[in-house]
């Protein structure tokens, strides 16, 4: 007989930090003592779930996740991000960095504990928090940083020592491969005075120059990107974006996808649908993923590894996908400015399972076991109706917590398990039994913003500007107020911060769109294309703000 399983979900917001049970039951969780001080800034899980950290305000505490033992506690009050190492050996602890008032230079600021002793291993200053937290392999047998514009390797956690340095002319970004060894490296070096950007693979350690590279494509399109390695660590995917397109085609930019493999192989995709890049995922099973992308209604599209289109979703409102852990099913949304539909297709017959509605989610998850999903409306994207409801795939929502209208809640999450743990059942198409009714969409209405959802709906134009008008000042301060929990701090970047600005810039522009057409303005084409980029640029100001 299989062995049963129980899942946590630690729930973290002004009511302060619980631990919930996951299904069937989702009652609180006794065994962990519910933290109640509204000062809760960061949480982690380690990899296997085993391990749970938080910071209190006071100090950061790990407990053993089945029996809620505290296991260590560390003095780092001001800690905002915590990370596990993959074998749960070290905890790497953030908090913002602040300099003398004489202008001396700060303490350390990052710190790796290590988890059974306790004692600090090494302390490093990391002024950004972005991409603020080290990198190691699954084995821990490598962990790396980005210093300067080269990626330093430290081996077996032996931090005075750095056993190996990647050095190009300026390394902006670098993701490490999942999975066993050898390790290998994708690294991001921007263009620069009319050379093109570009992506390199390598395998440690071997970095003697160009000709060791596993693979190389050159991208002249590209402010930024993101890089995603497959599970297998055979091929990577680079999503290569532009702050200006210069076509005049997008107010926002533009963004392409590319394909490069370990064994040298690379390719442009080719998206059959003009527009924005929303998202990108790989299949768990390393030989497919799927793209988002296009003008709105959006395309998705399954791609193979010569990036040929296996089937194409036609188009809808989504902006987001998500593949179940086995990778037998796939889940299309429309969070952000989207009513919060959701598609979720059995992607071995490629048949649609169920279409169920989540309103103003900010937050999606599959649960580990493959059969359960999470979504969550947490402040500060929005700060009007916060809760969290656990669906099973078939569109039957099983549990459904909402917050007191005065409170907020910031984080939902599920404890993770290794892969393996649970085994991939087969795909059901008839909705599982609920206690809870199903949840119908509403009939559609026309956008109000949250501030004036709880108010009655106004005749008079006038007076819907005017509560327009109202509600663009109290929008406009929560737009200006941090993105997370964490104080508000500079990311230690000036074009870092140069582009958070401009992006609040925009997304005041699209609220005042969106107030306009609540008050029943006609809107232009070109401005309707601006208010279907929101999500995109919330994701990005989050993506920035958050440093992930």
């Amino acid at each position: 007989m299989a062995p049963v399983y129980f899942f946590t979900l630690p729930v973290r917001g002004s009511e302060g930090l619980y631990m919930v049970n996951g299904p069937p039951s989702f009652t609180e969780n006794t065994a962990f003592q519910r933290d109640s001080g509204k000062n809760c800034k960061a949480v982690a899980f380690s990899k296997d779930g085993s391990l749970f950290a938080w910071c209190n305000g006071e100090k950061v505490n790990v407990v053993n996740v089945t029996s809620a033992e505290l296991l260590c506690s560390f003095d780092v009050p001001k800690a905002v991000c915590l990370q596990f190492s993959p074998k749960n050996n070290v905890l790497a602890t953030w908090q913002a960095y602040t300099t003398a008032k004489d202008g001396t230079a700060g303490v350390p600021n990052l710190q790796l504990h290590d988890v059974k002793t306790g004692k600090c291993l090494k302390s490093f200053i990391q002024k950004k928090m972005q991409n603020w937290c080290p990198c190691w392999a699954d084995d821990e047998s490598i962990c790396a940083r980005n210093v300067n514009n080269e990626v330093h390797f430290f081996e077996n956690n032996n931090f005075n020592t750095i056993a190996n340095k990647l050095h190009l002319q300026k390394v902006n970004d670098f993701v490490l491969s999942p999975g066993a060894q050898p390790t290998k490296v994708a690294v991001y070096v921007p263009g620069s005075k009319g050379a093109p950007s570009f992506v390199r693979l390598y395998q440690y350690p071997n970095f003697g120059g160009p000709q060791s590279a596993l693979a190389n494509k050159s991208f002249f399109k590209a402010d930024k990107v993101t890089m995603l390695w497959n599970k297998k660590a055979t091929a990577v995917l680079v999503i290569a974006s532009t702050e200006v397109d210069k076509t005049g085609a997008s107010y926002y930019g533009e963004q392409t996808l590319h394909y490069i493999a370990t064994n040298g192989e690379s390719a442009v995709v080719q998206l059959p649908k003009n527009g924005p890049i929303y998202d990108v995922v790989w299949n768990p099973n390393s030989v497919e993923f799927c793209a988002v992308y296009g003008f709105m209604p959006a395309k998705a599209t399954v791609f193979n590894l010569k990036c040929d289109p296996v089937f194409d979703f036609g188009t809808g409102p989504r902006n987001a996908a998500y593949y179940s852990p086995h990778g037998h099913i796939l889940v299309l949304a429309g969070f952000g400015n989207l009513r919060g539909q959701m598609e979720v297709w059995d992607v071995k017959n490629y048949k649609l399972i169920s279409k169920p509605v989540a309103s103003d989610s900010t937050y999606f998850a599959w649960c580990p076991d493959g059969e359960h999903i999470v979504t969550a409306t947490c402040a500060p994207r929005l700060r009007v109706s916060n809760g969290y409801k656990i669906w099973h795939y078939t569109g039957s929502l099983l549990h459904n917590y909402e917050v007191s209208s005065n409170e907020e809640m910031w984080q939902v999450s599920w404890q993770p398990f290794l892969d393996g743990v649970f085994p991939a059942k087969a795909v059901k198409y008839q909705a599982v039994p609920s206690e809870l009714p199903s949840a119908e969409p509403k009939p559609a209405q026309a956008y109000r913003p949250p501030a004036l959802r709880n108010k009655p709906v106004t005749s008079s134009k006038l007076e819907a500007k005017a509560d327009a008008n109202q509600d663009s000042t109290q929008s406009s301060a929560s737009q200006n107020a941090p993105r997370s929990v964490v104080p508000a701090v500079t990311s230690g970047d000036p074009e870092v911060d140069k582009k958070i600005k401009n992006l609040k810039k925009k997304l005041k522009a699209i609220e005042q769109l969106k107030e306009q057409a609540a008050a029943g303005k006609q809107l232009e084409k070109n401005q309707l294309e601006k208010i279907q980029k929101e999500t995109a640029l919330l994701q990005e100001l989050e993506d920035l703000e958050l440093g992930l």
